[in-house]
């Protein structure tokens, strides 16, 4: 995590997503801007968070750790999410992970900040309500797309979700980015079944295999397949 000290930049991602008039009071002063570099942790369960982020530029995964030992992807976080929210409100430590998938700026505001000057406002607790009233709903989706939808309509979602589209190789090897014991754990199947669905959409023409890779070789005909469940 790096601070970035460019008013500039802080001023362009504030003014693009009004974020000073989430507060009645002035709360501009209390922004800052943080970058984090892909494959970082913005927060990891069980530990204290300190800051409000506010979502504004790139993209993350969300997942949590089962009773097994084991990792579920959640959902996947892009601009304009919040994150601490929860925290914020009960004061207890980080419930998720939540790691970004490429380079992502959060605007964040020190809790105590907020606790000082904004605890007792009407607007930005709306804001917060309403938040996560929208986060209850999304999270109600992804637990239904993990019940009843095929592995193959997740894998493809999940495969566009984590790939850019200037870049379609998805690496088979134990690179930390994209482990695939690690995907087949998120998507809740076993690593076989993983291959044997991968092995699938190589022969839909969706991907293709090379020695140490997989590459989407059809980005329109996954993007049919996944239906937008990542979204």
């Amino acid at each position: 995590m790096i601070k970035i000290k460019d008013r500039d930049r802080i001023e362009y991602y504030i003014e693009k997503y009004n974020l000073e008039n989430i507060f009645s009071v002035d709360m501009k002063r209390y922004m800052e801007l943080f970058l984090f570099s892909k494959n970082e942790y913005i927060c990891k369960i069980d530990e204290k968070i300190e800051y409000l982020y506010f979502f504004v530029d790139g993209k993350a995964k969300v997942y949590t750790l089962l009773g097994n030992g084991k990792s579920l992807l959640v959902c996947f976080y892009k601009p304009l999410m919040v994150i601490g929210d929860v925290e914020f409100l009960n004061l207890n430590a980080a419930s998720s992970n939540v790691q970004v998938i490429e380079d992502t700026y959060c605007i964040a505001i020190e809790f105590h900040k907020i606790r000082k000057y904004a605890l007792e406002d009407a607007k930005f607790l709306q804001y917060m309500n309403e938040g996560l009233g929208e986060k209850l709903i999304r999270l109600s989706k992804y637990s239904s797309i993990n019940l009843l939808y095929p592995l193959e309509n997740r894998l493809a979602s999940y495969l566009l979700a984590v790939t850019p589209p200037s870049d379609g190789k998805i690496s088979n090897s134990l690179h930390k980015d994209c482990n695939l014991t690690e995907m087949a754990e998120l998507l809740g199947t076993s690593y076989r079944h993983l291959l044997r669905t991968l092995n699938k959409l190589c022969e839909s023409g969706c991907i293709v295999k090379n020695k140490d890779s997989y590459e989407i070789s059809d980005r329109d005909k996954l993007e049919e397949l996944s239906g937008d469940l990542y979204d």
